[in-house]
Parts: structure tokens; sequence; C-alpha cells
């Protein structure tokens, strides 16, 4: 059973996909909390308590970047899988520097999230040793 440093937080604004993420990631046995926009997450969850984010780069209001600037302005933040509809190299780089190469491009295929999350979760895990 997963412990609460565990939680997969999503980031995500469309909230069918976010349902689909939830149900996807408590099918295969992590704990999730969603959020519906940066500032939904940054107003009711402390960072600290998730394992890892998976936050859409492109969110009304504050974008997942921002986000991410944010929390490590104010300490160690969670590692993060940015999630995005978009191709653009530039936007891709920028991702893949933040995350260390957590970048998956929408639609998502199930198998290769699970994967990342367990990745994210193992560096999470490793760092508080």
């Amino acid at each position: 059973m997963p412990t609460a440093k565990q939680t997969v937080a999503i980031v995500e604004d469309d909230a069918g996909y976010n349902l689909a993420l939830e149900r996807l990631l408590r099918a295969s046995g992590f704990a999730t909390k969603t959020f519906l926009s940066a500032e939904d997450f940054l107003a009711s969850a402390a960072p600290e308590s998730h394992g890892c984010l998976i936050l859409d780069i492109h969110l009304p209001g504050m974008s997942g970047f921002e986000l991410c600037e944010r929390l490590s302005m104010s300490g160690p933040r969670p590692p993060v899988i940015f999630i995005t509809a978009e191709d653009g190299q530039a936007v891709r780089e920028r991702a893949y520097l933040i995350s260390g190469n957590a970048c998956l491009r929408k639609p998502l295929v199930g198998a290769v999230l699970l994967e990342a999350v367990r990745v994210q979760l193992g560096r999470s895990h490793s760092s508080e040793h």
C-alpha cells in the first residue's frame, strides 16, 4: 500500500483527462490527488507530501513551468513528469532540464506513464536517504 510520501499529484486542467490519469494510477496501486490548476495545487497541497507530480505544461493561469519555479523557491520540490500536447523542441528541452528527462507527449501511453511514475518515485525515495 502506498504511503502518503508516495502520493502522485496530478495537475491537469482537463477534468476528464485528470480522471483518466487518476483511474490508471489507482488501478496500478498508486495513491493520487488531483488538481485542476497550479493555483489549486498551491492552495490545498503540501508539496512535500507528494512523491511526484504529473504536471501539464499549459495550464490556465500559472503554467506548469511557473509552478515548478515557485516550488523550487520554497525548498525541495517533488520530482516532476511533464505532460503536454505541444511538440515544440524548445518546450521539450525546458521540460527535460527541469524534470530530468521526464516529459511525455499527449496522448499518453499508459505503460510509459506508469514506468515514468515508478522512476520518479524512485528518485524521490532515494533523495530522502
